[in-house]
């Protein structure tokens, strides 16, 4: 059984910065890609980023130069860096785990919160 933990979501001020982790248990991480999604309030989840298990990346447009996914398949641990944060990235954001960069699998984390907010 697969869990994913995530971390590192909180409060933060427009043009703010925050990291998320990814945290997965068993031995699957480092065969699989991975992806952070969000969820705001009365909208659909959609992709923020996705990262292949050879480190490849994609991003939405809406993120793009602000946001960074990377991955460090020796600790099992998945990231986002997230900078030049908008109100409009307030969200709970998910990991994934099993699908590809653009489609996700059926592995799930249980989601942090992210406000940007003065």
């Amino acid at each position: 059984q697969v869990q994913l933990v995530e971390s590192g979501g909180g409060l933060v001020q427009p043009g703010g910065s925050l990291r998320l982790s990814c945290a997965a248990s068993g031995t699957i991480f480092s065969f699989n890609a991975m992806g952070w999604y969000r969820q705001a309030p009365g909208k659909q989840r959609e992709l923020v980023a996705g990262i292949s298990r050879f480190g490849v990346s994609n991003y939405a447009d809406s993120v793009k130069g602000r946001f960074t996914i990377s991955r460090d398949n020796a600790k099992n641990t998945g990231y986002l860096q997230m900078d030049s944060l908008k109100a409009e990235d307030t969200a709970v954001y998910y990991c994934n785990l099993g699908g590809n960069r653009n489609i996700p699998g059926d592995y799930w984390g249980q989601g942090t919160q992210v406000t940007v907010s003065s």
